[in-house]
């Protein structure tokens, strides 16, 4: 784990955001007077580096950290509910918590705004703006930004069938293939399981290898598209484009199952029935694919239409449970 020398981001900075809620940066946290005079026992710590021993062992201080650098390709939101949690257990213990990152502006702001959102269930702007009433030093990157609206438009909640965060979680992934040639652990759960196994409510829409009749996807692994639009996970107007407009069919951009060992193990490649080894399509994490219609996918995982065959019966499914 990262460790820091430097802890001072200029003078202690802190504010009250409500009862038992602060918010400031990193100088406030590393300064026992300023935790004591505020009757702060719990610190969450969103920074490349924790904070020093002399503080996380005082007596009685309790600390989550949160190891994240201010780069807007970082992932916040899958500390979402984690940070909730955390702040409202303390705030039901009648506890005092700080949040902060380095300097109190991006990080740790946007762990507050997304607390308030949820809590109140008010929108990322009127949470913003009833932070920056209270601590004039908010902004959160444009990466942590787009993220609070994505946590908006899915109620607050961390919604994985949710096609936006498909695609957020997709696009974050494939950064991480980039830089490894090899999909990380920590991204096993952007591979769906096999729509070939027996499962109590099978999908009745199915799509299958047009040799073997091997169920290759459901109609709940396919990712629309509209011709000559660019899906994007931050466009908020995209659900409502996709509900209203007839998506393209000229290609099946799907999400990567298990069966798709090569997608697993390699940055791009064919994709080929796993039952009697006919190529069915082929995948992409970090050139993507461009449909006939003009719209770009990427990064992108894809099967021929003549290839596979759709059937909204489902044979030889036995129920289980």
């Amino acid at each position: 784990m990262l460790k820091r020398e430097d802890f001072d981001a200029g003078p202690s900075s802190i504010d009250l955001i409500e009862t038992g809620l602060f918010l400031g940066n990193v100088t406030a946290a590393t300064d026992k007077n300023v935790l004591e005079s505020n009757k702060i026992n719990r610190i969450i710590t969103v920074d490349s580096c924790p904070l020093p021993l002399k503080i996380t062992d005082l007596p009685g201080i309790k600390t989550l950290f949160i190891q994240v650098t201010d780069l807007p390709q970082e992932d916040l939101l899958a500390h979402f509910e984690e940070t909730y949690n955390f702040i409202k257990h303390s705030q039901d213990q009648k506890n005092v918590l700080l949040v902060h990152c380095y300097f109190g502006v991006s990080r740790s702001a946007t762990v507050v705004i997304a607390f308030i959102m949820k809590k109140y269930g008010i929108s990322y702007q009127d949470a913003f703006e009833r932070v920056k009433s209270l601590r004039r030093f908010v902004g959160p990157n444009a990466g942590f930004e787009a993220q609070l609206q994505l946590f908006e438009r899915m109620n607050c909640t961390i919604d994985r069938n949710n096609l936006q965060y498909k695609m957020y979680r997709l696009k974050l992934a494939a950064e991480k293939v980039k830089k490894v040639k090899i999909l990380p652990l920590d991204c096993l759960d952007v591979v769906q399981p096999d729509p070939s196994l027996i499962r109590v409510s099978p999908d009745p829409l199915v799509y299958r290898c047009c040799k073997c009749r091997r169920i290759i996807a459901s109609a709940a692994n396919l990712m629309p598209h509209i011709p000559r639009e660019k899906p994007s996970w931050k466009d908020a107007a995209w659900p409502a484009k996709v509900k209203e407009q007839p998506a393209c069919m000229a290609t099946y951009f799907v999400e990567p199952m298990i069966w798709m060992k090569p997608a697993l193990q390699s940055e791009q490649g064919k994709l080929h029935c796993p039952k009697c080894n006919s190529k069915l399509g082929s995948f992409s994490w970090i050139m993507g694919c461009q449909c006939p219609c003009g719209s770009k996918i990427s990064p992108a995982f894809y099967l021929v239409p003549s290839k596979v065959e759709w059937s909204n019966i489902v044979q030889n499914v036995q129920v289980t449970v």
